[in-house]
């Protein structure tokens, strides 16, 4: 009885942790405060039950009342704590100067991203400084199988893992996103040949993106550098970005403890990122 008992009780916590993420992880993720009864509907949640949880959250110093009074919103704790876990993201840290040599030489905005399940993250990004560019934000999230560095991931990915990946349902957000499994694991397969995953407006139908992956020193995907920017403009240079982010790519690669890039047969033999 005394083992039932508690774990009814470790199950009531859990439920009640798993409320509290989740209202922090929508507040966090909105573009101003949020009311206690606009975030009980959204959740499917009980007034009582939200109002409970953000009180939690204030006392723990990740929500606080908003300054005119429209609701709740984070405090910088959550900054705080995600400052300290990018820290400890080398890949970020060592990207950060080809990151940069490449914004200056394509002059579109450039991305550093990871995958993270059927999505990826961006890590760090240079924004391109003509007027119209592709607009992203650090932390901001892009389906896998519509962008770029996305289709440079799951072209690394171990064959059982990218079957697994295929069988889901593969939504469209563009009149040119790839839905089809069979025509999605075509076009990886060409990325796996030259290196280099492209985008044609496969997510925002005006963006197009060109991206390369970053493997670390055991030889596994640590990430992914990509060019963004208008359609017009990137794809008429795919060739000449396609050779950039590969260069910025393989230096990272090497500066990570990579010593010989995997490269497929149309790229010739594996090239030594040793100098």
């Amino acid at each position: 009885m005394h083992f039932r008992k508690a774990f009814h009780i470790l199950e009531r916590m859990d439920s009640t942790l798993l409320k509290g993420l989740r209202v922090l992880e929508t507040v966090a993720r909105s573009a101003g405060p949020r009311g206690v009864s606009e975030l009980a509907r959204e959740l499917e949640l009980t007034r009582s039950n939200v109002h409970r949880t953000m009180q939690t959250l204030v006392a723990a110093g990740y929500l606080r009342a908003s300054a005119d009074g429209a609701g709740y919103e984070c405090t910088v704790k959550l900054f705080e704590l995600g400052s300290a876990v990018m820290e400890r993201v080398d890949v970020r840290r060592v990207a950060q100067h080809y990151i940069r040599r490449l914004a200056e030489q394509t002059a579109e905005t450039v991305h550093l991203s990871i995958l993270d399940d059927a999505e990826v993250v961006y890590l760090d990004k240079v924004e391109s400084p003509q007027p119209v560019r592709a607009y992203s934000s650090i932390g901001g999230r892009a389906p896998a199988h519509c962008v770029a560095s996305g289709k440079a991931l799951l072209a690394a990915l171990p064959g059982d893992t990218l079957d697994a990946f295929l069988a889901r349902d593969l939504p469209a957000w563009t009149e040119r996103t790839i839905t089809d499994p069979a025509e999605l694991a075509r076009d990886l397969a060409q990325t796996r040949e030259t290196g280099c995953a492209v985008n044609r407006g496969e997510w925002r139908i005006s963006v197009a993106g060109v991206a390369a992956v970053v493997f670390d020193g055991a030889g596994r995907p640590a990430a992914a550098i990509g060019v963004s920017g208008p359609v017009d403009r990137v794809l008429p240079q795919e060739s000449r970005y396609r050779g950039a982010v590969l260069d910025a790519a393989r230096e990272i690669s090497r500066e990570l403890g990579c010593r010989t890039y995997p490269s497929g047969p149309n790229a010739g033999p594996a090239r030594s990122t040793e100098r």
